[in-house]
């Protein structure tokens, strides 16, 4: 029998069916967890929910993708757009194997790379982007953009940025003799 990816077999299941698992240890901050809720709302849903079938009960439980489903629970506008309807694709396995396919589904996912993200930040910057629309669509703070633009390096990138004087340099050459003085009888 020639294996076939569950992808290629997703399906229209409604919300009601579904169930988060017992046992998923992955957790989601609220920001990020409003940018999910941002991605779906301006995207859709690209991805499926994994679930396994329970033909006994006639529920599907959720191996893969509890903070979609979460979505569509939290978010009155998400299920009436998707007519309370989510994508699932459906694994086979025993509870031991499901809890394995969570734990790596959740680690396979990575992290995004600093260096990376500076990167995206200068090109949305040199396409004429605001620090405002930066953060607004890719779900960040002013700030994480502004410490994402310190880590490229350049200088572009602050040329629009108003500077506060915090400090502003005294050209009172008696205050600097006196320095230099009490410096002298210091090390004397």
């Amino acid at each position: 029998m020639k294996f076939v990816s569950p992808v290629y077999n997703v399906i229209a299941v409604p919300f009601e069916k579904i169930i988060p698992n017992t046992y998923n240890p992955n957790k989601v901050a609220p920001p990020e967890f409003k940018l999910l809720y941002k991605s779906i709302k301006e995207d859709g849903y690209t991805m499926p929910i994994v679930c396994y079938y329970s033909a006994k009960n006639d529920i599907y439980v959720i191996v893969d993708g509890f903070h979609r489903y979460r979505v569509m629970k939290e978010y009155p506008d998400i299920y009436e757009r998707e007519n309370g309807m989510l994508p699932v694709s459906v694994i086979d396995k025993p509870i031991e194997n499901r809890m394995a396919s969570t734990v790596r589904h959740n680690r396979a996912r990575g992290n995004h790379d600093v260096d990376l993200m500076g990167n995206i930040i200068r090109e949305l910057h040199e396409i004429g982007r605001s620090d405002e629309w930066i953060a607004k669509h890719l779900g960040m703070d002013k700030d994480e953009v502004l410490r994402l633009k310190q880590i490229t390096g350049l200088a572009a990138l602050f040329k629009d940025i108003e500077f506060g004087k915090a400090w502003i340099p005294e050209e009172d050459s008696d205050q600097e003799s006196i320095g230099i003085n009490v410096c002298k009888e210091e090390i004397t």
